[in-house]
């Protein structure tokens, strides 16, 4: 027996499908959800990707509906509690309505948005960027950095149309003293999605070259915290805290301090703020230098003139006591004048004797010892011309000999000679280096050198490799 199989049109299904989902799910219902994409269109209704992540996996994702009304009252009341615009990334509270469309599918009527939950969120996160700081005692580390006595090669981290940096490098390099600095900007986006990945960017490149400046400013313009959430980023603050320079921050606003403010070297609530805390340093080291030449003059003018006083007192002393010396010592340096000179003519009469005496001595002394050593060098200049005549003849005879020696054997030494040329020869061919090459083998050299411990590459170094057919440069990788 046959039964009669019933089946439905896709549009039945579906329509059953709307109708239970209707009947189960009618009222709204709050949930939390990450808003992946916003997907805003050019008529103002938003598509955004509702996803729910664990452990960095998205486990649940559904397409939500914001219709351009109710988009724009959404977006107002949520900036104006949260000063911040709405973005992809930020974790949500929605209220949502669970519709079913023949055509579209199932997805989430988003009614609106609680501001107040995200604004809980940001804080939260503010605090934990806080904590994780503090745990890894990396709150004052930048903070303990010593700025230098006149910074004056400053990195900029900034937008190019900003008026921020406008008004920071106007009072810097406007200043009423005629004060000098040297400024590099490295472009960022200081606020929204972009930020936290260029300020990054732009700190890694300074990095690179840390030694060429004296400290690190970030600077925007105004817009009140619209968009400042970025500089809560744990990522982005503890960079700051580990760079090797000083970060400064004037980023612009007066309430709620970002925790890339609290850690920064010094913050400051305006760039202008900013450019008048570096103009300033620059002034007061200068109005100390002007406060210590015054004092300088002041304290050389005081030391002369109590030098000038006291020399005066003592050269009338000097004067006084010299004359009354002189005074009293002048006869008796008369006296011994007298005694010097009647004894100086005693020992010279007494010298006189003794001299010639010694002088005889002497002559009788040269007269002798010359007639010994005449008589000495006659007798050993006979010995020497009989030994030479003798030494002479035997060594004509030696070398009479050695001659003859020497001719019968020359060809034969002339012979073995040749013969280890030759082998030699053959031994430079054998090992010579084209021979080796020829064989397939290679040199490498690194810097002019064979490799060795002492003389090994390392990543970017260049080596040169020879073979039969030529020269290779090669670049070391890994």
């Amino acid at each position: 027996m046959s039964t009669e199989r019933k089946t439905f049109t896709l549009l039945e299904l579906t329509s059953s499908i709307q109708r239970a989902i209707k009947n189960v799910y009618h009222n709204a219902y709050w949930v939390k959800a990450e808003m992946h994409k916003l997907n805003q269109t050019v008529k103002g209704h938003c598509y955004p990707e509702l996803v729910h992540k664990e452990n960095g996996e998205i486990v649940a994702e559904m397409r939500g509906t914001i219709w351009k009304n109710n988009f724009t009252n959404i977006r107002i009341r949520f900036e104006e509690t949260v000063k911040e615009p709405l973005r992809d990334g930020l974790t949500l509270l929605f209220q949502v309505r669970v519709n079913f469309h023949p055509i579209y599918g199932m997805g989430l009527e988003i009614v609106d948005i609680d501001p107040n939950y995200t604004l809980g969120e940001l804080h939260k996160e503010r605090e934990e960027t806080l904590k994780k700081l503090k745990e890894k005692g990396l709150l004052t580390r930048n903070q303990q950095l010593k700025l230098p006595l006149l910074p004056k090669n400053i990195a900029i981290i900034s937008v190019e149309s900003s008026k921020g940096l406008s008004d920071f490098l106007t009072v810097l390099n406007g200043n009423a003293y005629g004060y000098g600095f040297n400024t590099k900007l490295f472009p960022a986006t200081l606020s929204g999605d972009g930020a936290i990945e260029t300020i990054l960017q732009q700190l890694e490149r300074i990095k690179k070259y840390h030694s060429f400046f004296d400290a690190v400013v970030i600077v925007r313009g105004g817009g009140g915290e619209v968009g400042m959430s970025c500089y809560n980023n744990y990522n982005l603050c503890e960079a700051i805290t580990n760079f090797p320079l000083p970060v400064l921050t004037g980023i612009g606003h007066s309430t709620n301090l970002t925790v890339a403010e609290m850690i920064a070297y010094r913050s400051a609530i305006t760039p202008t703020e900013l450019a008048i805390f570096f103009v300033d340093i620059f002034h007061q080291f200068d109005r100390s230098v002007v406060e210590m030449k015054r004092l300088i003059v002041e304290e050389t003018y005081y030391v002369l003139s109590n030098t000038k006083k006291t020399l005066l007192n003592e050269s009338r002393v000097f004067r006084n006591a010299s004359a009354s010396c002189i005074i009293s010592n002048k006869q008796s340096w008369r006296q011994q004048r007298t005694d010097l000179a009647r004894n100086a003519n005693n020992v010279q009469k007494t010298n006189w004797v003794s001299l010639r005496s010694q002088a005889h001595n002497f002559r009788s002394n040269i007269k002798t010892q010359y007639r010994i050593t005449t008589n000495t060098l006659q007798h050993e200049q006979q010995k020497l011309a009989v030994i030479s005549t003798k030494y002479i003849l035997e060594k004509d005879i030696y070398l009479q000999d050695y001659r003859v020696l020497l001719l019968n054997n020359v060809s034969k030494i002339t012979d073995n000679a040749s013969k280890v040329l030759a082998q030699i020869e053959t031994t430079i061919k054998l090992v010579h280096p084209d021979n080796t090459l020829k064989k397939g083998y290679t040199i490498t050299l690194f810097n002019g050198k064979i490799l060795s411990k002492e003389n090994y590459p390392k990543e970017g170094d260049e080596l040169l490799t020879t073979s039969i057919v030529g020269v290779l440069k090669s670049k070391v990788e890994e």
